[in-house]
């Protein structure tokens, strides 16, 4: 019966929610903290995960170790970060990763006529080689 129970509860709150899950788990646990029966139902296929993870806690001295740390406060957040954030995002002059300079690529320089004639004469002189060993070889 109980997970019976625990299914028509949720059906209600889908229904309630107009199937918005978040809304409807909200309304769940509102509603578990005020009926114990749905709460045990809701709980009972994972209770003993539950209990033994709380015990291996305990156990293991996490739970000490928790109760040692001292309330933190958590570090002062730049109010302007998010405008600081859209600004640089709009911008026109940024820094693009990877280019320390904002104008576009050098397109290569032609090569030189001395060049050029470099790798000519040594594609030549391969193709020369390969003719020689293709001669040697017959």
């Amino acid at each position: 019966m109980s997970k019976e129970y625990a299914k028509n509860k949720i059906k209600d709150a889908l229904k309630l929610c107009n199937g918005n899950m978040s809304l409807v788990r909200q309304q769940i646990v509102a509603l578990a903290q005020e009926d114990l029966d749905l709460l045990k139902a809701l709980v009972r296929p994972h209770l003993e995960g539950i209990v033994a993870y709380q015990v291996e806690r305990v156990a293991s001295g996490r739970a000490e170790e928790e109760k040692d740390h001292p309330d933190v406060p958590l570090p002062k957040i730049d109010e302007e970060f998010g405008m600081k954030l859209l600004r640089a995002a709009v911008a026109q002059d940024v820094t693009v990763f990877g280019r320390d300079e904002m104008r576009a690529p050098r397109k290569r320089k032609i090569a030189s006529k001395q060049h050029i004639e470099a790798i000519h004469k040594m594609a030549s002189s391969r193709r020369q080689r390969d003719k020689d060993k293709r001669d040697k070889d017959k």
